[in-house]
């Protein structure tokens, strides 16, 4: 990753609009679907070269490395998770 690239993350797909997500700050953007990488789904994970108008859509690249890594992150806190629930009924 370059230091004038943002992370941004795609949240979901909504009528031909990739909603997606600031790594850094969790501002969140509406971006035609068709603007971005080819194969773009929701939980991609987006390198963006930030100009002085704002993020550059068309010269994104996916980070599929990346993206990986945090789904096995993602795995581990849950298998952790997961190892701290006592199960049965939650009694409030």
């Amino acid at each position: 990753m370059n230091e004038n690239e943002r992370v941004w993350v795609v949240d979901r797909v909504e009528a031909g609009f990739a909603v997606l997500m600031a790594d850094d700050d969790q501002e969140t953007l509406n971006v035609p679907l068709g603007v971005l990488p080819q194969g773009s789904r929701e939980g991609s994970v987006l390198l963006v070269p930030e100009q002085m108008d704002g993020p550059s859509w068309a010269s994104s690249r996916l980070d599929e490395e990346l993206r990986e890594e945090r789904l096995r992150s993602a795995e581990t806190a849950l298998i952790e998770l997961r190892k701290r629930d006592p199960g049965g009924d939650i009694v409030l």
